[in-house]
C-alpha cells in the first residue's frame, strides 16, 4: 500500500506577522508539493519567540510527516528556529565546515570584519543532510525526527527556491517514490457573480470528485480552481479539459482566461485579432484604465493613447465637450460620457473609444452620490452606448471598479463581433 504523504509549511518571521513583507514562500512551495501529490494541509506564521516557534513545531510534528521551516536561520539573537527544533527533539549542533568559510570569505572579500554572531549562520543538526546555500549564507537543511521529515530553508525567497528546485524536489521524489500528480486548472470569469455562478454549476459541484470544483470571488471577477489527481500530467489534463468543457457549456458567455491571464491580455489580444484601434478619455480613472491597456506587452499596436479630462476645462477645451451639455446636463451625466468618448475616438482616429465620468468621493458632485458612474462606449460601425453604474466602496475601490467594467463592456462587444 503506497504511503500518504501530507505536509506542513511553517514560515518564522514577526515580519510577516506585522504585514511588512508578504509570505510567497508558502504559496510557491505549496504548488510544487501539489505538483508531487504532496498534500499540503496547513501553514503556519509564527512570530520571532522561542515559545511560540516550539509550540508550533510540536503541532506539525503531530499532524504532518513532511515539516517545511523557511526563515529564522539567520545570525542575530531573534533567529531561533534552531534552537526551538532542538528543544523538541534534543539533536546535537555542530558548526558545517564548508559554510563556515563561505561565510568567511566572504567578510574577506568586503574587507569587513566578522562579528561572532555569524557563525551562528553556519550550525547544523548533527546527521542532517545539510543543502549548501549557494545564494546566500546559512544553509538548509533535511533533519529525520521521529519518522517525520524536517526541511530548515532560508526565509530569503531565492535563496529557498534555488535549495527547492535543485536539492529538496529531487530528495522528495525519491522519499515519496511514485505518487500521484495533482494539477490544478483555474477558469476566470467575469460579468457574473459568484453566487450566481455557482447555482449555474451546482449539480457539478454537488457530484464533484476528480477534478473537485471550487468557485472563488476575486478583485477581477470570479474563478473556479479545478483540481485534478491522476497517475500522470496527461491524465490529469484531459481530466481538467473534459470538466471545463462542462462548465463552460453552461457559462462560457461569461469567460475570458485561464490560470494567471488578465482580461487586459484578453482585451489586446482580440483588438490585434480584429485589427482595431482604441482610445481612452478618463475623467473618473484619471489614466487607471489606460495603465491597464498599456501594462500588456505590445499594447501599442492597438492603443491610440488617452486624455486624462479631470478638470471641466479640460473636457471643454481639449476634448471639446461642449458647454452646453455641461452647463444643462453636468459633467456627471450619460451625455457628457457620450461626447467624451465620441470625441477622443475622433481625435485620436481609433476604431474604438470609451469614457469614464463620475463620483469617487468623499462627497457627492453635482447632485449625484458618491459611486455613482457613467461608461460610454463608441464604435466605428455606429454602435454607442452609455451605461451608468452605482458601485460601493471608498475612493479607490469605485475607481478600480469602473476600470474593471469598462475591460467587460469592451471584452463583451469584441467577443459579440468576434462571434
Amino acid at each position: 500500500m503506497t504511503k500518504e504523504f501530507n505536509a506542513e509549511i511553517i514560515a518564522v518571521g514577526t515580519e510577516l506577522l506585522l504585514g511588512q513583507i508578504a509570505n510567497t514562500n508558502a504559496q510557491w512551495m505549496s504548488d510544487k508539493l501539489a505538483s508531487m501529490g504532496i498534500n499540503v494541509y496547513h501553514h503556519a506564521v509564527v512570530g520571532d519567540n522561542i515559545h511560540r516557534v516550539k509550540d508550533t513545531f510540536e503541532q506539525a510534528q503531530r499532524r504532518a510527516n513532511i515539516i517545511f521551516v523557511t526563515g529564522g536561520l539567520g545570525p542575530t539573537e531573534d533567529d531561533l528556529t534552531r534552537e526551538a527544533f532542538q528543544l523538541i527533539s534534543g539533536l546535537e549542533m555542530e558548526e558545517h565546515a564548508a559554510s563556515m568559510e563561505k561565510i568567511e570569505s566572504y567578510f574577506t572579500r568586503k574587507s569587513q570584519a566578522m562579528t561572532p554572531n555569524n557563525r551562528k549562520q553556519a550550525r547544523v543538526f548533527k546527521g542532517s543532510k545539510v543543502l549548501f546555500n549557494k545564494q546566500g549564507m546559512a544553509p538548509g537543511m533535511i533533519v529525520t525526527h521521529d519518522s517525520k521529515t524536517w526541511i530548515f530553508l532560508p526565509g530569503v525567497p531565492r535563496e529557498m527556491k534555488d535549495l527547492v528546485t535543485n536539492e529538496v524536489l529531487p530528495y522528495l521524489h525519491e522519499l515519496t517514490g511514485n505518487q500521484d500528480v495533482i494539477k490544478s486548472l483555474v477558469l476566470k470569469f467575469i460579468g457574473i457573480g459568484e453566487s450566481t455562478l455557482e447555482h449555474e454549476l451546482s449539480d457539478l459541484i454537488q457530484r464533484q470528485q476528480n477534478p473537485t470544483i471550487a468557485p472563488l470571488a476575486q478583485d477581477d471577477g470570479v474563478v473556479i480552481r479545478l483540481t485534478a489527481k491522476a497517475e500522470s500530467y496527461g491524465e490529469a489534463d484531459g481530466l481538467l479539459e473534459n470538466t471545463k468543457k462542462l462548465i463552460l457549456d453552461r457559462v462560457g458567455d461569461y469567460f475570458f482566461g485561464v490560470n494567471d491571464q488578465k482580461i487586459e491580455e484578453r482585451v489586446i489580444n482580440l483588438l490585434k485579432e480584429q485589427n482595431k484601434s482604441i482610445s481612452v478619455a478618463e475623467s473618473l480613472t484619471g489614466g487607471m484604465f489606460t495603465d491597464k491597456l498599456i501594462s500588456v506587452s505590445g499594447a501599442s499596436e492597438v492603443c491610440r493613447g488617452g486624455i486624462v479630462c479631470y478638470d471641466t476645462n479640460v473636457k471643454q477645451d481639449l476634448l471639446e465637450v461642449s458647454k452646453v451639455t455641461i452647463s444643462e446636463k453636468g459633467t456627471v451625466s450619460e451625455e457628457c460620457a457620450l461626447e467624451m468618448a465620441e470625441n477622443v475616438t475622433k481625435k485620436l482616429d481609433s476604431d474604438i473609444g470609451i469614457s469614464f465620468t463620475g463620483v469617487a468621493g468623499p462627497n457627492p458632485v453635482e447632485g449625484k452620490k458618491v459611486g455613482t458612474v457613467y461608461i460610454g462606449f463608441v464604435a466605428h460601425n455606429g454602435h454607442k452606448s452609455v451605461q451608468k453604474f452605482e458601485f460601493i466602496g471608498d475612493r479607490q475601490m469605485v475607481r478600480r471598479r469602473a476600470t474593471l467594467k469598462g475591460l467587460e463592456i469592451i471584452l463583451n462587444y469584441l467577443k459579440s463581433n468576434n462571434s
